[in-house]
């Protein structure tokens, strides 16, 4: 089971391998809060990404654990390569840019990345 995303133009689209989260977590850092996205994260390795590449824009502040990844032509962050606390790649997918996901039923984590 997979489900699919995209930035607000279409010009970057993606699907993850996994069933669709019940929770998302949304930090109070200086980038989540000026862009509002409500994150969940997965291996890498369950991410394709189906059009786009050369449309993304990488960008990482602070610990540089992040790189999050914008369309150059619409400014939406679908998604980040992160790496988890055991070393192995990850991805923080938006689900903000995942149509399928019912915002409105995730559990929300809190994350204080403001203190951090």
């Amino acid at each position: 089971m997979a489900y699919d995303g995209s930035c607000h133009c279409g010009a970057v689209t993606f699907s993850v391998d996994g069933k669709a989260p019940a929770q998302a977590m949304v930090c109070n850092c200086s980038m989540c809060r000026r862009t509002g996205v409500m994150l969940t994260f997965a291996p890498r390795s369950t991410l394709t990404l189906h059009s786009g590449e050369n449309a993304l824009r990488g960008y990482t502040f602070h610990t540089r654990k992040i790189t999050h990844q914008f369309c150059e032509t619409c400014g939406i962050e679908p998604f980040a390569y992160a790496t988890a606390p055991d070393g192995t790649p990850a991805v923080a997918i938006n689900l903000r840019c995942v149509p399928s996901i019912d915002l409105d039923a995730l559990e929300i984590q809190r994350f204080d990345g403001a203190s951090r």
